[in-house]
């Protein structure tokens, strides 16, 4: 069996560690799943039920629930912002969970993962990033969990692929991930 994972990133930074978290992500996939890591958060407009309507809906949040839709399950990659996550995710996950109780997220699997400057490696933002799509519907891995702290440091010289620790923890987010949409597809 197949399974697909959208990745969705809420860092726009085009150095971002989340990123490269991602991107390691996507090459660190096991056999038989494929994570795509979702090009154009920053061109969604914020959500605004007045521009949700059907037949004008914009056509970068349509391919946005597209892209969920046709996903087994969605990672999510969050630094922290000032102790929360940030904008851009929290409209990602906004425009995914309508329309309300048939959005692209309802029933769907999904795990928060991420790395941050700080001390905690961005778990209040990871935290918060988990309620939202709970309320969103999704079906929250809790016990899916990856924080990695001191993220200048850690990754000034070396891209998350490359750091062995890293590399292992997330494998494991990814078979973990992976064993709770097959058991949902059973």
């Amino acid at each position: 069996m197949s399974v697909r994972i959208l990745a969705l990133v809420g860092s726009l930074r085009a150095g971002s560690h989340n990123r490269q978290l991602a991107e390691a992500a996507v090459k660190l996939a096991p056999e038989g799943v494929e994570v795509e890591l979702f090009e154009g958060l920053a061109d969604v407009p914020f959500y605004n039920e007045d521009i949700d309507v059907e037949g004008g809906a914009p056509a970068t949040a349509l391919r946005l629930r597209e892209a969920a839709a046709a996903s087994d399950a969605v990672l999510l990659f969050s630094p922290e912002y000032n102790g929360t996550m940030p904008a851009v995710l929290k409209n990602a996950i906004d425009w995914l969970s309508r329309p309300y109780g048939a959005g692209a997220l309802v029933g769907k699997p999904v795990a928060v993962v991420g790395t941050a400057f700080g001390q905690y490696g961005g778990v209040w933002a990871q935290d918060d990033a988990r309620k939202s799509v709970g309320i969103a519907g999704a079906v929250v891995a809790e016990e899916i969990k990856l924080s990695i702290p001191g993220s200048l440091t850690r990754f000034a010289e070396t891209h998350p692929v490359d750091d062995a620790e890293v590399a292992e923890q997330l494998t494991t987010v990814l078979s973990s991930l992976v064993a709770v949409a097959t058991t949902k597809a059973a």
